[in-house]
């Protein structure tokens, strides 16, 4: 324990002193990371959800070609003042009528994989009762047949956020059973209709993060939660974000099992799970600071991976949660032994965690069921420069000991890293939001240490910038923005930033630093 305690403390150190240095930067430092550091064959791409930019948020055609409620459309109607600026994403993006424009532009920028997601209410507007909605599929397929033709890989998920809202009232979203069945219906009838194509999938994305603002923190539909995380009309954030979870859980198992054994073989694909994980790092080289890292990361990445590679949730959970957890039955842990082929991260930064079992804490935070504060700062210095969205900071240097940590735990699987990006405010001046400094530095930083990962060893296949372009960032409506590409939502004009300039150049193998040198001049 001690000498994990000095390794520990001697990495937060190292990162406290590498973020500083970072901060005093503005502009990527000379030499900067290149193409041709990455392995044949690397993905390099940037993503969007469904509801985000008007498929359903993303696509822009909220009701439009047969497309049935899903939960945020109700949220966002009926509960506006969940919504930072008021908002909803009926249009978002209008991704849905501006397809072929957006693949141009995708084109443009050199990369060779797009991460969307398919709108499940979209594609079977009632579930599993009400028929596949044609016109829904015939919109994904020319999505994908306009991305094959540009050379551009599809890289899906099934599951981004969303979901009909007739499944909410029927099965009870998330904390009813039988909205294992209705997933894994709806998991064929993609697999059946695109897995001719598409040759990489993702269950879900972020559940582990989602049921936490779902059912823990109430921010999400529908809104449940409990003292001390909250104070919503109804739920329990004592147990039902770990039956939600469970229920996740067996339904990607499910999804997973059918591909194997029904459609892999033909088909060609791989299939695997994307989690959002940050790094966390011990407030002090305490014993308690150091288990209330390692516990966070139990509740955060392990919650959802060991039972898929292991049949079990992590012990850390089961010693706090205990009956509030459940468990798998014989029969459930044979469904998990069907595996993922790989492991997608949403990986944006790191930050410190502060033991709350032997400390009184305000536990009313994402980390607080695991009985851990995050703080971003420790003797005064910051572990990284401030983004826009709050307790997320620049920490390039975190990425690699992530990525190997994954590797490590999970048998060297393959990882792909399907989240990476900066945020801004929107209210910024635009002439910052069109020349943003901050996210191209943000970007090579992270970019340079994952090549970094890679030399060192580790098992990365890809690489997705989130996102190709503004667009609903969910309870932050359009107030908060990601795009490489800025979108003026009342004329849909999509304008290249800074950043995908670079972006377009790096993928190029242009000299980055010269070239952000001179745009920092001019600007």
């Amino acid at each position: 324990m001690a000498a994990v305690a000095r390794g520990i403390a001697a990495l937060a150190t190292a990162l406290a002193v590498a973020a500083a240095a970072a901060a005093a930067a503005v502009v990527p430092a000379a030499g900067g990371v290149d193409r041709g550091e990455f392995p044949p064959g690397f993905l390099f791409g940037a993503g969007t959800s469904a509801y985000q930019v008007g498929f359903a948020v993303v696509e822009g055609a909220y009701l439009e070609d047969g497309k049935g409620l899903c939960n945020w459309d109700v949220f966002t109607h009926t509960h506006s003042g969940g919504i930072l600026d008021g908002r909803n994403g009926d249009v978002a993006d209008d991704h849905y009528h501006r397809y072929m424009g957006d693949v141009e532009i995708l084109h443009s920028l050199g990369v060779n994989a797009y991460r969307f997601s398919i709108s499940w209410a979209r594609v079977l507007p009632r579930g599993r009762l009400g028929g596949v909605n044609s016109a829904g599929i015939a919109f994904y397929n020319r999505l994908i047949g306009a991305l094959l033709q540009k050379g551009i890989e599809p890289f899906v998920t099934l599951n981004h956020f969303d979901m009909p809202h007739e499944l909410e009232i029927r099965c009870g979203g998330w904390l009813g059973a039988g909205i294992r069945e209705e997933y894994e219906y709806y998991a064929d009838v993609c697999f059946k209709a695109f897995g001719d194509r598409v040759k990489l999938w993702t269950t879900f994305n972020e559940p582990n993060l989602l049921t936490k603002f779902m059912y823990m923190l109430g921010a999400y539909p529908p809104n449940h939660c409990s003292p001390p995380f909250g104070s919503c009309n109804s739920g329990d954030s004592h147990r039902e974000p770990y039956v939600a979870a469970h229920n996740i859980i067996l339904s990607h198992a499910a999804a997973v099992r059918n591909y194997k054994e029904n459609y892999q073989a033909e088909q060609g694909g791989s299939i695997g799970i994307v989690i959002a994980m940050k790094w966390y790092e011990p407030l002090t080289n305490t014993t308690e600071d150091i288990l209330a890292a390692r516990r966070a990361q139990s509740f955060e990445l392990e919650w959802f991976l060991d039972p898929i590679f292991f049949g079990e949730y992590p012990r850390e959970m089961r010693e706090i949660l205990q009956s509030n957890l459940p468990t798998f039955t014989s029969e459930e842990k044979r469904l998990l032994r069907y595996k993922v082929d790989f492991i997608g991260l949403n990986h944006y930064t790191a930050i410190y965690a502060k033991d709350c079992i032997y400390s009184a804490c305000n536990l009313q935070s994402y980390e607080g069921n695991a009985l851990v504060l995050a703080i971003g700062e420790r003797d005064g210095m910051k572990i990284g420069r401030d983004t826009a969205l709050n307790g997320y900071y620049v920490v390039p240097e975190a990425m690699e000991p992530a990525i190997m940590y994954v590797n490590q735990r999970y048998k060297d699987t393959p990882v792909y890293i399907t989240e990476n990006g900066f945020s801004q405010w929107s209210d910024t001046r635009k002439e910052e939001l069109i020349n943003d400094v901050e996210r191209v530095n943000y970007l090579e930083g992270y970019v340079t240490y994952l090549s970094k990962a890679i030399r060192n060893g580790a098992n990365v296949r890809g690489y997705f910038v989130w996102t190709l372009m503004d667009n609903f960032e969910w309870t932050f409506g359009f107030s908060l923005r990601f795009g490489l590409y800025h979108v003026d939502f009342d004329t849909q004009e999509r304008t290249p930033r800074m950043s995908a300039v670079w972006y377009q150049d790096f993928l190029a193998g242009s000299n980055l630093t010269r070239k952000a040198q001179a745009w920092r001049a001019y600007s």
